[in-house]
């Protein structure tokens, strides 16, 4: 992956073809998942976007009202957190969708092309595993927030149904693009075959 300033926008060069926007022909229900999946995705990642810009503008005037007029403010920081779980759980995703999140491409480098595709399905089952119990209970969270009237132990006291619902959402937008990714591999094999 390319991180450079200038480096072109979207996939990088070195997607594997296994990417829902490589689909075969054969597959239009995931096609119409992919292209519903890439539209929420692509409004979530605005909404992280702006998420993430008023994060930064409440910290900011956190700071010059602390500097200026001497006053705190107690309501900033929980503002602050809450914006940016809301921007980093929506566009998890977005990333995944380029497979843009972090891994270890050492193995695969050096992996024959059958056994790293192997290596992929298996990650992917995993990883499709590991987000569905988080998404789970970051449900259950958001459940027990919600009928509980649950709030932050400030004196702002906001809802904590408000950062547990953005997680929940976001893990369950998550799974959807990895089971998928998942599935793209055996509609690509199959394709194949």
């Amino acid at each position: 992956m390319n991180h450079s300033v200038g480096a072109p926008a979207g996939p990088p060069a070195d997607v594997p073809p296994n990417l829902p926007q490589n689909l075969p022909p054969s597959a239009p229900i995931l096609a119409l998942l992919e292209r519903v999946l890439r539209f929420v995705n692509r409004a979530a990642l605005a909404v992280g976007m702006v998420a993430l810009v008023a994060s930064a503008l409440v910290l900011t005037y956190s700071v010059f009202s602390r500097y200026f007029f001497k006053s705190a403010t107690d309501w900033q920081d929980e503002a602050a957190v809450f914006l940016l779980v809301g921007s980093i759980f929506l566009c998890g995703a977005y990333v995944q969708s380029f497979r843009g999140h972090v891994g270890i491409e050492a193995v695969a480098s050096i992996l024959p092309p059958a056994v790293n595709r192997a290596r992929m399905v298996v990650v992917d089952f995993l990883t499709l595993l590991f987000c569905t119990f988080f998404a789970w209970k970051s449900w259950t969270l958001f459940h027990e927030a919600w009928v509980d009237k649950q709030t932050t132990s400030s004196t702002w006291a906001p809802p904590l149904s408000i950062p547990y619902g953005l997680m929940a959402v976001g893990f369950t937008l998550l799974v959807l693009q990895v089971l998928l990714q998942f599935l793209a591999h055996f509609a690509k094999a199959r394709e194949d075959s």
